[in-house]
């Protein structure tokens, strides 16, 4: 008898840390939001997804681009595309205030090609390309150490249009007002071309589900 209270002790000390440590590793690297009160459903859109701005502040997509057309894109410093920083801002500039937002999610995953901090990160985009629009912590964007956001993008059963692992650096997403990923450019597509453009303006004109009462 003397030993069963050091053992129902000892088992209630392991539960408890197995419940820590389930609860630390969801919170790496972005998680989906909780839509139901019992149980977590699995996420239908990128809104559903909550991730890290450059400064480390946690962001709900959802509350803060619900309604926003998106172009979601992993973006690196030193790679050959680099420049697209330029497109990106130059459409980012065009159609912001008609409600295109730009999300861009630095990667290393590619060529070791984003090594920096995020801190220098912010400070290359703004100084060398007078990046404006949102810029976010970097993140995996292919793999098995992908983040949930990256994980749904790519997973092609939620998306079997768009869907498929991450090539490079500059893989573009088109997401509509209803947060539906409507088309993927590749890498060298740029964000200026004319069907980007196209699809873009065709996606602004759209309004959200929502919208009707």
């Amino acid at each position: 008898m003397r030993s069963a209270v050091p053992l129902l002790t000892m088992m209630a000390l392991a539960c408890a840390a197995g419940v820590m440590a389930t609860s630390n590793a969801a919170e790496e690297g972005g998680t989906p939001e909780t839509k139901g009160s019992d149980a977590a459903e699995p996420p239908t859109s990128v809104l559903d997804f909550k991730v890290k701005d450059i400064d480390g502040k946690e962001v709900k997509l959802g509350d803060k681009y619900k309604g926003k057309v998106l172009v979601i894109v992993n973006t690196a410093s030193e790679c050959g595309y680099t420049p697209q920083y330029t497109d990106l801002q130059a459409i980012y500039k065009k159609y912001h205030e008609q409600g295109l937002e730009v999300l861009a999610f630095p990667s290393n995953d590619f060529g070791g090609q984003e090594p920096g901090t995020e801190s220098e990160i912010k400070y290359f985009c703004s100084t060398k390309y007078n990046v404006t629009f949102p810029l976010f912590a970097k993140m995996p964007v292919k793999g098995e150490e992908k983040s949930p956001l990256y994980g749904f993008i790519t997973d092609e059963k939620a998306n079997p249009k768009t869907g498929g692992e991450i090539k490079w650096n500059f893989t573009k997403f088109l997401v509509d007002r209803n947060g539906e990923i409507i088309a993927r450019y590749e890498s060298a597509v740029k964000p200026t071309d004319e069907s980007v453009a196209k699809a873009i303006e065709k996606a602004l004109a759209e309004k959200p589900a929502t919208a009707s009462s």
